[in-house]
């Protein structure tokens, strides 16, 4: 891919001129140019029901002075286009007199190359592969009704330009598959679902083993389901399961650890640098530097190298999240956390992939040790409040644990907590630590990033379960 600077009508050496006068007098700011393709397929209800192909381009131009910004972009590459950003970009200075910061440190490491996701397969490829995973989820089983499965990728070349003429480069691919099953037995209809991806082709995605691995654990999902009893409500000692149900995590304890959030004191976590924040035994990275995970990247969007930041090590709060805005104001160090949506958007503090670490229990110990409990599996969606933690999710795939053992599955459970509280009612962690299949997005202000998530087995003692069975 050709720079993105020189898709303008005006010489590179213009354009960093235009850029340094209008951070001049400011704190920071830069140009962010984005370029990028997706491809979207959705066969649903036995048709291709969308496809989707799209490309765009444009600029953001920021400048920053203290708590304020100014911010202005477009999707005409053109010197005037610029120059009418520049402009109002730079009344958020009026008045004020900052001290340009440090540009980021430079790295050499590239994530990724230069390789594109969209075109291979072919279009008629990825088609009739989703028509071949619906017919074959329709022979499987004769209780599937309904299958939805979806193929998408994206490509992303992003260029930043700094006040000092510094130019940082980053290539983001990133692919997905997903497949939905629903199946019935007489009146009574359950879903089940799967996905996987990541930043890298599509090629291990779309050999045979893998799609019908999606497929199977989509229709073994639906089907336990199928006989689940409705959850009890009460209070049980809960058992999360490795990988996916870290989205609770990076709900419930993630967002809370943005910096943004804490320099402006309304997350539960905030002024507890240093303090016992969860159970001891419990650590918690956010780590973007993991090649072909879903929220890894070479810099963030401010041009800041990513990295893997613990941020709570054996329960002691250690670290916040920070794009270079929040870091300055709190006289920290950016951490690699400034993320965008796209060119449109302004950065702001984000998570990359943010896990627990492993312990040493095996999970099968974890699951023996609890009388009269919940083994929860997979989670939908959820709620949360950050100001005062409190959470809200769905349980999608969930047991109940009697005398030690995993028995009847159940559904409608809803785990009920307060971030910060539910840390300290981790009693048992497990050996087991798994990332997510590479189906995280995170939605904040309006914005959505791809992210990944994760953890090992996990015990949470005495957990508020909201059901309809008392």
């Amino acid at each position: 891919m050709n720079s993105l600077i020189g898709q303008f009508d005006i010489s590179d050496d213009r354009i960093k001129q235009i850029v340094a006068d209008t951070i001049n007098g400011a704190d920071d700011g830069e140009l962010f140019l984005e370029y990028s393709e997706s491809e979207a397929l959705m066969f649903d209800n036995g048709r291709l029901k969308t496809a989707n192909f799209n490309t765009d381009q444009g600029f953001g131009l920021r400048a920053v002075a203290g708590e304020a910004s100014g911010y202005a972009h477009s999707s005409d590459l053109s010197e005037a286009s610029l120059l009418r950003a520049a402009d109002a970009v730079s009344t958020v200075k009026g008045g004020y007199s900052g001290t340009l910061a440090a540009a980021p440190a430079r790295t050499n490491r590239h994530l990724y190359g230069d390789e594109n996701p969209i075109p291979s397969p072919s279009f008629e490829v990825k088609a009739k592969l989703l028509q071949e995973i619906d017919a074959w989820l329709r022979a499987e089983d004769p209780r599937v009704r309904q299958v939805s499965a979806s193929l998408a990728a994206s490509w992303q070349h992003v260029e930043i330009v700094r006040a000092d003429g510094q130019v940082v480069r980053d290539i983001r691919p990133l692919v997905r598959i997903n497949v939905s099953v629903v199946v019935g037995n007489g009146d009574r209809q359950e879903s089940g679902s799967y996905g996987m991806g990541g930043r890298k082709a599509f090629g291990d995605f779309l050999v045979e083993d893998s799609w019908k691995h999606a497929a199977k654990e989509a229709l073994r999902q639906a089907l336990v389901n199928l006989e689940a009893i409705p959850a009890p409500a009460g209070t049980f000692d809960i058992v999360l399961s490795s990988g996916w149900p870290g989205v609770m995590l990076h709900e419930a304890v993630g967002h809370g650890l943005e910096g943004d959030f804490n320099r402006k004191k309304t997350s539960a976590f905030a002024g507890l640098l240093g303090q016992q924040v969860a159970a001891k035994g419990v650590s918690v990275v956010d780590d973007g530097t993991m090649p072909e995970r879903r929220g890894s990247l070479t810099v963030d969007d401010e041009g800041t190298p990513s990295a893997r930041n613990v941020l709570i090590e054996d329960g002691r709060l250690v670290g916040y999240m920070q794009d270079r805005q929040n870091a300055r104001l709190m006289g920290m160090k950016a951490t690699g956390n400034g993320r965008r949506e796209g060119y449109a958007h302004q950065p702001m503090p984000r998570m990359t992939n943010t896990y627990m670490t492993a312990g040493d229990m095996e999970p099968e110990e974890i699951i023996a040790s609890v009388k009269n409990g919940i083994y929860a599996v997979s989670f939908g969606g959820g709620q949360v409040d950050i100001t005062s933690g409190k959470f809200v999710f769905g349980c999608t795939e969930a047991y109940m644990i009697e005398n030690g053992k995993v028995t009847q599955p159940i559904k409608g459970a809803m785990l009920i907590g307060n971030g910060p509280d539910a840390m300290h009612r981790v009693s048992m962690v497990g050996n087991d630590m798994k990332l997510d299949t590479g189906i995280g997005m995170c939605g904040k202000a309006g914005q959505g990033v791809p992210v990944g998530v994760g953890q090992p087995h996990l015990r949470m003692n005495q957990m508020t379960v909201g059901g309809t069975r008392v």
